[in-house]
């Protein structure tokens, strides 16, 4: 029903529904205990009469003046008591008359309960039951006979306890309505859990929709679903207007760009080379790749086309070791490989993480004076990698800036090398995304010291 979709309506019915069946529990199971005091049945009355008869036929043959006349009524109590049988006798001033003295307070209890001659009852205790009263005409008076014998239908002993402590009694009530509590429960989870694993992957940076959030759960699961599968689509409307405002940007920029470079060049051809033909042709070199960083930060932060794959951190960043050490010869300085990268998998974007590492270690070398060292760190589920330099380094003031895009340090090192001052937020970008973080401190070196942490994944890797 649709009524019952509604989450508000679901939670009130089914509390509703519990409390109605507690309260019933709690009233109709104690009266289901059979050691209640009960009617008898026909059968049982009549057999109880008959039995009162025998007894009252041969009591008329005893004189109640004679000396111990209740001795006699023993004695005539014991020729008809069944096996297991035990008779008692109440005389008019409420006196028993029996040969068994074990009972008596408990045949005195329950003959204050059941006294009706003419409504006879019986009630169990543990394992007997005690029937009566029972009618006997002795001597123009009435007596009253009752009946302790074992009884025909006792329930367990653990009915007994249940029925006995009131709070085990709530705790089985409890225990009943849990399959609905639980479906409740499962209820408003489920849905949750399915919202909460579709936010993970729009953390990760994938955009697709889940159909099924709209057609799960009741109808604020239903409509949040909806308006989360709403919001992935603006996401994806505004990520390709930005695309393509970046791409206009790109062809906007560079055809006057161009055409710049080319005047340049004709002015360079005509009257030669001059100190303000080089700095156009220089700073319209240093414009063309400040767009190319820009494109490519952009491209990065909204590219869907490379896949988050499980790579084992030594054969991912292999290549990029080897041509680091590689370069160093060519430029004579030293890269040492302090701690070796180990075996473990991490979950990345392997082209971009690669690509960030490298810039790294390309600033390193560009900014060094001779040495530059890497080493990789497992730290319980972290991976850390830190790259010192013996550089100039940078002042501390401004470790925490240097990432942002087109920041320069007060010593413009970017301005004096040609940077473009993106080249670092793109090392942050690419590293971010796959849930790690990179940060500057000053290096033991002298430099500049470049940390990079990643999560790995819980399996080792067997390579």
């Amino acid at each position: 029903m649709w009524i019952f979709d509604r989450l508000t309506i679901r939670i009130f019915i089914i509390f509703l529904l519990t409390l109605t069946f507690f309260l019933m529990f709690i009233i109709i199971i104690p009266s289901l205990d059979a050691r209640n005091l009960t009617y008898l049945a026909n059968k049982e009355e009549s057999a109880g009469n008959l039995l009162a008869n025998s007894i009252e036929k041969d009591l008329g043959h005893i004189t109640k003046d004679t000396f111990r006349w209740w001795m006699r009524f023993i004695i005539v109590m014991d020729s008809h008591q069944k096996p297991g049988q035990l008779l008692y006798i109440l005389t008019p001033d409420d006196q028993i008359i029996t040969a068994d003295t074990k009972h008596i307070e408990l045949i005195r209890g329950f003959s204050a309960r059941s006294f009706s001659i003419d409504d006879p009852a019986k009630k169990i205790y543990d394992t007997q039951e005690i029937m009566g009263p029972f009618l006997i005409h002795y001597n123009n008076e009435s007596y009253r006979l009752y009946i302790l014998q074992p009884a025909s239908d006792s329930q367990s002993q653990f009915f007994n306890m249940i029925f006995d402590h009131p709070f085990l009694l709530l705790a089985l009530t409890m225990l009943v309505s849990s399959p609905l509590l639980l479906w409740l429960s499962w209820s408003l989870a489920a849905p949750a859990r399915r919202l909460k694993r579709a936010a993970d992957q729009v953390a990760k940076g994938n955009l697709q929709e889940w159909p099924e959030l709209e057609k799960i759960g009741s109808s604020e699961y239903k409509a949040t679903g909806a308006s989360f599968n709403h919001m992935l689509r603006e996401l994806k409307r505004m990520q390709e207007l930005q695309q393509r405002l970046f791409s206009d940007i790109s062809h906007e920029l560079r055809t006057p760009l161009t055409r710049l470079q080319l005047a340049t060049a004709l002015l360079r051809r005509k009257q030669g080379e001059s100190s303000e033909t080089l700095r156009i042709n220089s700073e319209a070199e240093k414009l063309d790749e400040m767009i190319g960083d820009l494109l490519s930060l952009a491209r990065q932060q909204y590219d869907q086309n490379e896949v988050r794959e499980y790579r084992p951190v030594n054969l991912l960043f292999k290549t990029v070791l080897d041509n680091a050490i590689f370069e160093a010869e060519q430029i004579g300085k030293t890269f040492t490989i302090v701690d070796e990268p180990p075996s473990h998998l991490i979950l990345c974007y392997p082209i971009a993480i690669c690509s960030a590492l490298e810039n790294i270690i390309r600033n390193a070398f560009r900014y060094s004076n001779h040495t530059i060292t890497i080493g990789f760190v497992i730290d319980k589920s972290r991976l850390i990698i830190a790259i010192d330099d013996d550089g100039t380094g940078v002042l501390e003031s401004e470790l925490g800036k240097i990432f942002r895009p087109f920041y320069r340090t007060s010593e413009a090192r970017d301005i004096e090398s040609g940077g473009t001052g993106l080249g670092l937020a793109i090392v942050e970008n690419s590293i971010t995304r796959d849930n790690g973080t990179v940060k500057a401190e000053k290096s033991h070196l002298g430099g500049l010291r470049i940390v990079i942490t990643l999560p790995i994944h819980q399996i080792k890797s067997i390579i």
